[in-house]
């Protein structure tokens, strides 16, 4: 297992390259670069996200792609826009470029936001505990609530607990988070009805005057809705997938010597069957991590003012701040790395007959 460990450890920075070398080509490819964007705001044009969203700067973009040159060009002095692209670092050959990022990104120097005068990685700091916070918790509740959730489902298998839950399960699954976080933000943040939640940021304004067990709760209010609105979202997928692992394993021939044997079911449970029931659960613990992380909370963040990396990706990705793109990019893909190896590890240390090593001889 050590040799496997190594071995995928080694196989990081090639998988990380491969990643940054096919996204960067495909960035490239896409039209409407930073220094259009320059140009376009040098002509006073509306490149918001909302414009894009809306439709409005899709006509934009079609009367850019049908001019030979930059649209900004027109009314805007050359030697304006070769300076913009050495700015930006366009006045370089791609390769060039492509060679430079990973270089400094080997260091994790990831550079400066093109439009919010900021570094990367304070940016990245700036917004990671608002996404941590609303990654941990999610699935920390999404496995606290689906795993025993669903061995009670396998255990009563066709009983009225299990249609009934079930019913539940395909409604939660059902509705997408953002709606129901707009339900939320309805019923309990002063929306209609009730005014018991805040709507806006992780914590109050009077956040400093507080004392470390009234800083704790006001925390945690602040994370009350967004994260209900994750976990009611998530929990059914894994919820359904535990049920159906534990009811595989549950028929096989072991369980049935198990209780030949004179076992008690709570030790056929969760001494045979749980080990091995579990590793599917395992497995699919570093995607949900990361897509909490970055893709599943841009609209939440959104609809209760959270400012979290998810948001800040959408928006470089609206902006074609590639500084922040690549950035970003960088370091989830490390992570998801890391944590897929973390889980074939989690996978030995559950079942020790399980060796990777082996496998991939």
């Amino acid at each position: 297992m050590i040799k496997y460990f190594f071995k995928r450890l080694a196989f990081i920075p090639l998988t990380l390259f491969g990643i940054m070398l096919i996204n960067f080509i495909f960035i490239q490819l896409a039209p409407g670069g930073p220094v259009e964007q320059m140009m376009m705001k040098l002509e006073n044009q509306n490149v918001s996200a909302t414009a894009r969203i809306t439709g409005e700067a899709s006509g934009m973009m079609e009367k850019r792609n049908s001019s030979p040159k930059y649209q900004g060009a027109q009314g805007v002095r050359e030697d304006l826009i070769q300076e913009l692209k050495k700015q930006f670092g366009f006045d370089k050959p791609a390769y060039e470029r492509f060679y430079i990022m990973m270089k400094n990104y080997l260091l994790f120097d990831f550079g400066e936001s093109f439009y919010q005068n900021k570094k990367v990685v304070d940016l990245i700091l700036e917004k990671m505990p608002v996404s941590i916070s609303l990654g941990i918790w999610s699935t920390l509740l999404i496995y606290l609530i689906s795993i025993p959730l669903g061995i009670q489902k396998a255990v009563k298998d066709g009983s009225r607990f299990d249609l009934l839950s079930s019913w539940w399960i395909i409604i939660g699954y059902a509705i997408p988070s953002f709606l129901f976080a707009i339900f939320l933000v309805i019923v309990f943040a002063g929306g209609q009805y009730l005014n018991w939640f805040p709507l806006k940021g992780l914590i109050s304004d009077n956040w400093d005057d507080l004392s470390v067990p009234m800083k704790i709760l006001d925390y945690l209010w602040h994370m009350v809705l967004p994260v209900t609105a994750m976990v009611v979202g998530g929990f059914a997928g894994l919820t359904m997938l535990t049920k159906n692992a534990f009811l595989d394993e549950i028929k096989k021939n072991y369980v049935m010597t198990a209780r030949s044997k004179g076992l008690s079911e709570r030790q056929i449970l969760y001494k045979h069957v749980f080990r091995n029931a579990m590793l599917i659960v395992v497995a699919g613990f570093p995607a949900t991590l990361i897509s909490l992380l970055f893709t599943g909370s841009v609209l939440i963040e959104v609809i209760f003012s959270l400012d979290g990396l998810g948001l800040l990706g959408f928006e470089a990705v609206i902006n074609r701040d590639f500084p922040v793109i690549f950035g970003t990019l960088y370091v989830f893909t490390l992570l998801g790395l890391i944590l897929n190896l973390i889980s074939d590890l989690t996978y030995h240390l559950i079942d020790p007959r399980i060796d990777f090593e082996r496998r991939s001889l």
